[in-house]
Formats: structure tokens, C-alpha cells, sequence
């Protein structure tokens, strides 16, 4: 009995393991997660000090100075198929989280993008006009689309902004 005890205990452990192991590759690997050697992350010397996700497939990577950017996900690029032009709002439109500020065209369909937090645009990712395949090699890097001064940065605590893992959790229950 006391072996089968301690073979019961390793064998849940080593479930346990697995399971962790499994997760940190995920997140480790994830597509979706920014890319640390681009502009969104490196803006600033510590890189963004919040990373949120909406259930539509925007990201906001928010830095300490109150500036943020925002782009779509690896996984709204790849369902989009090959962009061919992407609208962009000028600089200076207020915008409300939700409010739509441009869209993303393809060969397959077109898609409004949303804005996850409310702001004001004050630069916009002019490389997206003449190539706007940057949204499918690295939406979460040179893809971004536009960059806000957020209004309230409380609105990044909001219970509609997902963390990476919640945002992965999320795409597997769509499926």
C-alpha cells in the first residue's frame, strides 16, 4: 500500500509537471504575444508596462508615459488571409474604446479594427500604406497600426481587456 502511495504521488506530480511544462511552451511559443525586438515593445526602455487582448483580436501594449499602441493578433492576421491595404484614422481623432478607427482589406474579406481603450491617435504606422503584408509577417511588431495617448489609463483594468493567457483560453473555446 505505501508504495503504491508514493507511485500514485509521483504519477500525479509528473502530471503536474507536464501540465506546467506544457503551458509555459504555449506561452513561450505563443504567436500572439508581442514582439519584444519591435517598436511597441521597445518604445520605451522597460517596454510596455501593460499588454491587454480583446475577444475581436486587437492588442494594446500600454507604456508608463501614458502613450499606447494598437494592433491586431497574430491569429485575426492569419484569418484575414494576405492585407492589401489597411485604412488608417488621421492624427488627432478622440476615440472611445470600441469606437472603429480603420480596417484591414485582403484578398478574402475586410475587417473593422477597434479600439480597446479610449484616446486620442498621435502617430499612426505610415510603413502599413505602401506595405501592408506587415500585418501578416508581424502584427504584434511593425504591423502595429496606430499609436494613442490613452484618457484614463484605469480603462486597461477593464473586464473586457484579456491577459495572454485569458486571450488564449479564449481562441481555444472558439474552437
Amino acid at each position: 500500500m505505501f508504495s503504491s502511495s508514493i507511485s500514485r504521488t509521483a504519477f500525479v506530480s509528473s502530471r503536474i509537471a507536464k501540465s506546467t511544462v506544457s503551458r509555459l511552451f504555449l506561452r513561450a511559443q505563443s504567436t500572439n504575444a508581442l514582439n519584444q525586438s519591435q517598436l511597441p515593445f521597445t518604445f520605451s526602455q522597460t517596454g510596455p508596462k501593460t499588454v491587454k487582448y480583446t475577444t475581436q483580436h486587437e492588442w494594446v501594449a500600454a507604456h508608463p508615459d501614458g502613450s499606447a499602441f494598437i494592433g491586431i493578433t497574430k491569429y485575426a492576421a492569419d484569418a484575414l488571409g494576405d492585407a492589401t491595404y489597411v485604412e488608417l484614422p488621421d492624427v488627432d481623432t478622440e476615440l472611445e474604446a470600441g469606437d472603429s478607427f480603420g480596417s484591414v482589406e485582403s484578398v478574402k474579406s475586410a475587417s473593422e479594427i477597434y479600439s480597446p481603450v479610449a484616446g486620442t491617435v498621435v502617430e499612426v504606422n505610415e510603413a502599413l500604406s505602401d506595405s501592408p503584408q506587415l500585418i501578416n509577417s508581424d502584427p504584434a511588431g511593425e504591423g502595429w497600426i496606430i499609436k494613442i495617448k490613452i484618457n484614463d489609463e484605469a480603462d486597461l483594468q477593464s473586464d473586457e481587456l484579456l491577459s495572454l493567457e485569458q486571450y488564449e483560453a479564449h481562441l481555444k473555446e472558439d474552437h
